[in-house]
């Protein structure tokens, strides 16, 4: 059996799940299909006639909604009603839902509006949706206009069809829209244009992005500036190119910088290799200045006298702060000095070289230690307060007497040698006063002068701290402790076996094979 018409438009209406309504305007009475009661959440006893009952509808909306509704009701104008307003549900909290209505007037032979009819559905979701992506959009112009980058949008022929706001400052124009229909043939000179051209040719030939690179730009006019820029290819939703995108950032600042940086550097460079030179004559001047040759005591005595000297001497950089002297004392005795002085570098060189030559001036005083380092110390103290420098240094005087037997030192802040005699291995000890004050600390300060029978020493052993600052992989010092361990740990026959070891035993500790520090050994074997 065929369907009748209004069997059809029963069946759309209920596949479009959209609701009718039907106003008899004469009479003032509305019927409303089941499915508009159930989008707005009323049964139909209580739904009000929503062209008259214009408080359901939202306030933003009801102005509108009202004046269009006056309009199509007026004799000769459009007989179709189309408005979207959000009409007030019934349901949980009383929500606001959108809804589109549709609506044809019927008139009279005079053209007076006698009915309405129409559909009506709720399009909530879509205009939520629809609202949301306004707001992305509207996110996304507010950041792409205020982000201190130049950000632009081409179509395959390379003509602009989105510029921001920077981007179109940047290239002199008062607004994006100037730009847009625009190449780079009509902002720059013709071959920084036909390079980019040739850039995005091979962007929409490969697909493939080019990323952070640093270009020159040339206007038309002539004016340089240096751009970092990323250009990748614009595809749409079903992954065709359709274009490119890039953003850029002005680097001008920064290029210029490295332009002029360079040509510092490369100045630098050379009175480097001018100073490099001269550090390496102090280098070859200081290391001559060490002991090469070691005093005979006693005195023309053969076979190399009684007295065994040896040393090892590490410097970390080139100009070492730490040094050592051994000289001889009249005919039978031979002063041991070492020295630390504080830092590195030119600095610590020139307060060697001073103290040196300090100590050259004194070495006839050298009998007592503790005199020789008072002295020693007047010297330094007045240089420094001449030249107002802040500067120290540690220092170790030992003397070795074969005429008296007698073994004299003093110690002016510095560690105290490791003794090994017939009754095993030891720190010398250091009573009374102790240490002292380090050198050119204090211009009144006293050296106590320490005595040790030379029957009680078989070998002595001077150090700067170097040694025993060194760390393991824990953090864990060296210490002076082990350092006496080291030597003690079985008999070595001369100096040269003892260093040795106690360097091998050092480095084994440190596993890195290096110092921190200058490192500096003197030791002495009496026979």
């Amino acid at each position: 059996m065929p369907y009748r018409t209004d069997d059809r438009l029963e069946l759309a209406l209920r596949a479009s799940n959209e609701g009718i309504w039907d106003w008899n305007i004469t009479t003032d009475e509305i019927h409303y299909s089941g499915r508009i009661l159930r989008f707005l959440g009323r049964r139909r006893e209580e739904m009000p006639n929503l062209f008259r009952a214009v408080d359901l509808i939202h306030e933003d909306d009801r102005d509108y909604f009202i004046k269009r509704l006056r309009e199509i009701l007026q004799p000769g104008v459009d007989d179709l009603l189309a408005v979207e307003p959000r009409i007030r549900v019934a349901k949980g909290e009383g929500d606001w839902h959108w809804f589109r209505i549709r609506g044809v007037v019927v008139r009279d032979t005079e053209g007076q509006a006698v009915r309405m009819a129409g559909s009506m559905i709720d399009i909530t979701a879509r205009k939520l949706a629809e609202q949301e992506l306004l707001e992305e959009r509207h996110l996304m112009r507010l950041l792409i206009d205020n982000v201190p980058l130049n950000i632009y949008f081409k179509d395959r022929d390379s003509k602009f069809t989105l510029v921001n706001k920077s981007m179109a400052k940047w290239n002199g124009f008062g607004s994006p829209g100037d730009v847009i229909g625009k190449s780079d043939h009509d902002l720059f000179r013709e071959d920084h244009a036909d390079e980019a051209l040739r850039d995005e040719q091979q962007i929409l030939d490969t697909g493939e992005p080019i990323l952070g690179y640093i270009e020159k730009e040339t206007t038309s006019k002539g004016a340089e500036a240096w751009v970092l820029t990323t250009k990748m290819p614009l595809v749409d939703r079903v992954g065709e190119i359709i274009g490119t995108f890039g953003v850029s950032s002005d680097v001008t600042e920064l290029v210029r910088t490295q332009q002029s940086l360079a040509e510092t550097a490369a100045a630098l460079q050379q009175r480097n290799d001018e100073m490099e030179e001269e550090l390496a004559l102090a280098r070859e001047v200081q290391q001559a200045l060490l002991p090469h040759e070691y005093p005979v005591v006693p005195s023309g005595s053969k076979g190399g006298g009684r007295l065994q000297f040896g040393h090892r001497y590490i410097p970390i950089s080139g100009l070492a702060g730490d040094f050592f002297e051994v000289f001889p004392i009249g005919d039978h005795a031979a002063g041991l000095f070492i020295c630390d002085v504080m830092g590195h570098g030119v600095r610590s060189a020139i307060i060697v070289s001073m103290l040196r030559g300090l100590a050259e001036r004194i070495h006839q005083v050298a009998t007592d230690p503790g005199e020789f380092l008072g002295q020693l110390n007047s010297g330094l103290t007045a240089i420094l307060l001449e030249a107002e420098m802040t500067m120290f240094a540690t220092a170790f005087l030992a003397v070795i007497d074969l005429e008296s037997g007698e073994l004299r030192y003093a110690s002016a802040g510095h560690p105290a040698p490791v003794i090994r005699s017939e009754e095993g291995t030891s720190v010398l000890p250091m009573g009374g006063r102790g240490k002292g004050a380090a050198l050119g600390l204090f211009s009144t300060a006293d050296y106590e002068t320490h005595t040790l029978k030379l029957s009680l020493v078989k070998q002595l052993m001077l150090f700067t701290d170097g040694i025993i600052e060194v760390e393991n992989r824990e953090g864990e010092a060296f210490l002076q402790n082990r350092l006496v361990q080291a030597v003690s740990e079985e008999e070595c026959v001369g100096v040269e076996a003892l260093l040795d070891r106690v360097l091998e035993r050092v480095l084994s500790f440190t596993e890195s094979e290096r110092f921190d520090d200058d490192v500096c050994l003197l030791a002495v074997e009496i026979s």
